[in-house]
């Protein structure tokens, strides 16, 4: 019996993460690659099963605290750069005053990795959750505010001249016109920025705060809980998809003229 085309997009996508498992599995099992430091799977769901439904003690029960504090610092920091750059994206985008003025300073602070910002965040904020919230957002800042000038540049003349033929006024030419064009190109950079603030959260647990998945990945290396570590590692993962696809439903129930190529 031939499957159907979604049970065969399903199977596609499901076959090639359990290959690597299997493999992983066997591999530690029968070669101990790592010396020892390197957990089987069986392993990881074993610390992740007790580190999610364990009595409340270090790497037990504490899972569901930890996501909600990362995923709370993720959103917040993913937010504040989104609420900032998006429009100062547009506004270089759209005047040639503003693009003068804002997007050399832009290009130059923009090769600098987010990392080195660690010792500023920790001056201005100290260790706690609010340097770590402003890490994700300087990090989330420059993919957002370029792909918001770039989506803003990049409009059809068209459909300026036909908005000005309407009599239209500038705020209902930024709001009906350069707003939608500008949207898929946007979104396609809070993409970039969502991903970029997991892994950010992490490095900045590591060094700035004291609770968090970072912070517990961090603790169980030196306590050489190498499967917490691991667990610790797919949980950012996971919800970093997740917050993925929650991005790309977005654009598919409210941007459905676009084309979404992340499918």
């Amino acid at each position: 019996m031939t499957p159907s085309p979604r049970t065969a997009v399903l199977l596609r996508r499901i076959a090639p993460p359990l290959a690597v498992l299997l493999l992983w599995q066997y591999l530690v099992q029968q070669f101990g690659i790592g010396d020892g430091f390197v957990p089987a799977p069986t392993e990881v769901v074993l610390a992740l099963e007790t580190w999610i439904f364990g009595e409340p003690s270090r790497y037990s029960g504490t899972w569901l605290t930890s996501l909600t504090d990362s995923a709370l610092r993720v959103a917040a920091g993913f937010f504040a750069a989104l609420i900032i750059g998006a429009p100062l994206g547009i506004l270089i985008g759209r005047s040639k005053v503003a693009s003068d003025l804002l997007d050399p300073i832009l290009q130059l602070l923009r090769p600098i990795p987010t990392a080195s910002w660690i010792p500023f965040c920790l001056i201005f904020f100290g260790i706690g959750s609010s340097a770590a919230v402003a890490l994700v957002a300087v990090g989330a800042f420059f993919p957002i505010v370029l792909n918001a000038t770039a989506g803003a540049r990049h409009i059809s003349t068209l459909h300026l001249r036909s908005a000005r033929m309407l009599d239209a006024t500038r705020l209902q030419i930024l709001w009906r016109v350069v707003l939608p064009a500008a949207l898929p190109s946007l979104l396609v950079g809070a993409r970039i920025a969502l991903g970029l603030a997991w892994m950010l959260v992490v490095i900045s647990e590591m060094v700035a705060v004291k609770s968090g998945i970072g912070y517990e990945l961090w603790d169980a290396y030196y306590y050489n809980r190498m499967d917490v570590v691991v667990a610790a590692m797919a949980t950012v993962g996971l919800f970093g998809y997740l917050s993925d696809l929650a991005v790309r439903l977005v654009v598919r129930k409210y941007l459905f003229w676009h084309v979404d190529t992340g499918k």
